[in-house]
Formats: structure tokens, sequence, C-alpha cells
């Protein structure tokens, strides 16, 4: 597949009309009156990006005058991207194709405290079952790995992009290389990306969790507007979408929700602090007290809310995955608390869970690779 011809602008255009059509598909007519381009430009577009395989015609549709409209649509499994979440305990990875759906899946145990090299081999061997639709060991398991849709079929050749993959941060998303991650500060100065490049033989990028989720959020267009992703798993981070484009700061770092201190004399947290919210959040959680975890994190929510002005809250992750209702209802109680006592709109902000645990981080992650090709903000390469 030629890559650069596809990171043209107007191909990108293109593209992410085509994507968001889906199986109806589009005509060249619309697609000059939506991108502003003239019908021969994407005639031209349209033309190249058949010869490459990635579009193709989709039926005929009735014209209001003369013959009518050639209709042209996505190939979804034109290409892939693969999307690999690794947590504190667990790893993640789906195959993902051009329109975003999940092609195939795995989850193992993973220790992130581990060596360095096992758990590179775990990540590595995740990639490549998804990749070929087998099914490998997991680490520190001496049986198969959760098998992949359609594992133990023998290999698939499938046109794969590159990986994403989404870790807890503080990280350079740009150099693709780790921080001091909370409970694992081993990690730090080490090159993910070029590390994971050499073992699997794909394009790699990397970057946190939270921001990966948010992405595939964005791309989603669940609603639109600037939103905050609120991730609270084996820790509690944020990814931002404002203006329309994930928001990750000039030095790559924004979204460390967890690490606001909102109690001077609090409990020590993992990261050194005190009273940190994620340290709150999850000492509540390990009391089995989901209602006082809820309205932690609903003050850190009312103080994004009230710090950008964001339009949602969206509540992922897997411990809010297991009793989604008490924490959508406890953080939308402090929102309207904060809102109804300085007179701010807050109480308009709609606060929702993702669903899904965390499987919407490593679909995400898919898109850290997939999105700049259809022009989307946010993907690789991007501040």
């Amino acid at each position: 597949m030629n890559l650069p011809a596809l990171r043209t602008h107007n191909a990108a255009l293109v593209l992410d009309l085509l994507r968001v059509a889906g199986a109806r598909g589009i005509s060249r007519l619309e697609l000059a009156e939506r991108t502003g381009l003239t019908p021969q430009a994407v005639s031209k577009i349209t033309a190249r990006l058949r010869a490459e395989g990635l579009v193709a015609g989709a039926g005929h549709r009735v014209s209001t005058g003369g013959k009518p409209r050639t209709v042209l649509r996505l190939v979804p499994d034109a290409g892939y991207a693969v999307g690999l979440h690794l947590d504190r305990d667990g790893l993640t990875a789906v195959l993902v194709d051009l329109s975003g759906a999940v092609a195939g899946s795995r989850t193992a145990p993973l220790d992130l405290g581990a060596p360095a090299d096992e758990v590179l081999a775990a990540a590595a061997d995740a990639v490549t079952a998804v990749r070929d639709g087998g099914a490998v060991a997991a680490a520190g398991e001496g049986g198969a790995g959760s098998a992949v849709r359609g594992g133990g079929a023998g290999p698939v050749d499938r046109p794969v992009l590159g990986v994403g993959v989404a870790v807890p941060g503080p990280l350079d998303h740009r150099g693709g290389v780790l921080h001091r991650v909370t409970g694992f500060p081993q990690w730090d100065g080490y090159p993910l990306r070029d590390a994971l490049a050499v073992r699997t033989g794909l394009p790699v990028v990397v970057d946190k969790d939270t921001n990966a989720a948010a992405l595939g959020l964005a791309l989603r267009a669940e609603g639109g507007g600037d939103f905050a992703y609120l991730h609270l798993g084996t820790g509690l981070g944020a990814g931002l979408v404002l203006g329309g484009a994930l928001h990750r700061g000039a030095r790559t770092g924004a979204g460390e929700f967890g690490h606001q201190t909102v109690q001077l004399d609090g409990p020590v947290c993992g990261c050194g602090g005190r009273g940190c919210i994620e340290a709150l959040c999850l000492a509540a959680v390990a009391r089995g007290d989901a209602a006082e975890a809820a309205r932690v994190l609903g003050t850190g929510a009312a103080n994004l809310v009230g710090l950008l002005g964001i339009d949602r809250v969206v509540l992922g992750g897997r411990t809010v995955a297991a009793d989604p209702d008490t924490y959508v209802r406890g953080v939308r109680a402090v929102l309207d608390e904060r809102a109804g006592r300085g007179g701010r709109g807050g109480a308009d902000v709609p606060v929702a869970a993702a669903g899904g645990g965390d499987r919407p981080v490593a679909e995400g992650a898919a898109q850290l690779v997939l999105a700049p090709l259809f022009g989307r903000a946010g993907g690789a390469g991007e501040a």
C-alpha cells in the first residue's frame, strides 16, 4: 500500500467521508460538495484510491437529472491496525479495520513490573496473535492465550499498517519513551516504541491509555464537542478532547488527572505525593465503597468542568464498568451540587459511561495508527 499517497490532505478528506458513509457509500458529486474540491480533483483522488484497493464501487444512486450517480465505498479490509493496551496487570490486543470494526481480539495477564524483555515478548506475541488470527501462549501461562476470532485456522494474510500502544502515563508521546509510571519507576526512560518496532517489524505509535480511549470516542462522534474521558481501573487518568482534537499539551503530558491534590494531609500516593485523587479513589474502591469513589471522582470532574468548560464527561475503565450506574450517578451529583453552589452551567454537563471495560483503550490505540490516514487530529505524530 502506498502510504505517502494516502497522507495528502485532500485524499484524507475523501477517505474520511467514505469512512463515515459506511457501506451505503457516497457519490463523487457529494464528495466534491462536502470537501470543496472540484469534481475533476475528486475523480483523480478516487481513481488513485481505487487503484490502491482502498475504495470500491457500491452500485448506483438515482440522480435528479442525467445518468445515475456511481456510489463509492471504503474497503474496510484493505488495511488494519493493531491496538494494544498494556495495563499494570493485563494486556488487551485488538485488530481493527479501516472502518473501525474489530476483526479480532485477545486478552492475557501481564505483570508490568516484570523485566522489560518479558513484557516486550508478551506484547509482541499479542500483536502476532491478532494479526495472524491464531492463538499463542500468554505471558506467565503454560497454555494458550485467549483465542482471536477465527483462532486455530492458521495465519491470515492481513495488511497491517502499524501498532498503536496505550500504556499508563506519564510518557513522551512523540519519542515513544515511557516516564515514571506510577508504581513502576523502572520504566522511566524506556524507548518502548523503538523496542516494540524491532520486535514486530511494524511501525509503532505509543500514547497514554486515556488519550487513546479519548481519541477512539472522538472518532465515533458520540455527542461531539469538548469532553473529558476519565478512566478508573488500576490507576486513574484523563483524556481530553478540546477544540475537536486530542489535547496532549506542549510536552505531551496533559491529562495526569489522577495526581491532582484534593486533600493536603491525605494518604500517600504511589507517585510520592499526598492526597492525590487517584489514591483516594483507589482506597475507596479497595474498601468496596463505590459511592465514595464516585464522589471523589466527581470532585475531580467538577474541577475539570470549572477549569476547561467542557461539554460532557465520559467515564470508563474496568472499575467503572463493574458498577456504571453508581459512578455516573455519583459524578453527576457532585457536578449538580457544584453548579448549584456556584451558579454555573455545570448541571447541564452530561455524564455517561463508555462501556466495554478496558476495550475502548485498545480500540483507541489502533486509531493512533489509523486516524492520520483520515486526516483526523490526535493520531500518530500530532501534538
